[in-house]
C-alpha cells in the first residue's frame, strides 16, 4: 500500500511539473530571435537588360539596405539557370548597412526573351529578384 502511494503521488509530482514547463507567457511566444530580425530593401527587384548579342555576358547589381533590428547573413543563393551567377556580400551586414548583389548574365546558347530568377537564402524569409533580356543572334 505503501509502495502505490509514494507511486501515485511521483506521478503527480511529474504531471503537474511537466505542466508547468509548458506555460509560457504571450510575450515569450512573440521572440522569436532575441539578436533582432534582418530584413532586405532592395532598391530594385527587377531589372531588364534590354535587348542582347548572343554571346554577351553582362551585369547588373542590385544595392539593398538592412532595414530590420539584426544583423543579416546571405547564406547561399539559387538561380533558375546555369547561365546566371551572383556574387553578394559574404559578411554580415548589420542594420542600417548596405549591400549588393552583382548578378551575371551569360546569353550564350540562349535565344528570345529570358526570364531569370535569383533566389536569397539568408537568416530571414527567402527573397527573389528577376533578370529579363531578349537575346538576339549577331
Amino acid at each position: 500500500m505503501k509502495k502505490i502511494l509514494i507511486s501515485l503521488i511521483s506521478i503527480l509530482v511529474i504531471f503537474s511539473a511537466c505542466q508547468n514547463s509548458t506555460n509560457t507567457s504571450d510575450t515569450e511566444n512573440l521572440t522569436v530571435n532575441p539578436n533582432g530580425v534582418p530584413k532586405f530593401e532592395f532598391e530594385k527587384i527587377e531589372y531588364d537588360f534590354g535587348k542582347l548579342i548572343q554571346g554577351e555576358k553582362v551585369s547588373y547589381t542590385f544595392k539593398f539596405k538592412n532595414t530590420g533590428d539584426g544583423n543579416l547573413i546571405i547564406e547561399n543563393t539559387r538561380t533558375s539557370c546555369g547561365c546566371t551567377v551572383p556574387e553578394y556580400t559574404e559578411k554580415p551586414i548589420a542594420p542600417g548597412e548596405n549591400g549588393e548583389m552583382k548578378i551575371t548574365f551569360n546569353t550564350t546558347g540562349k535565344l528570345g526573351k529570358q526570364h531569370k530568377t535569383i533566389t536569397i537564402l539568408s537568416n530571414t524569409e527567402p527573397y527573389e529578384l528577376l533578370i529579363t533580356a531578349n537575346v538576339v543572334l549577331p
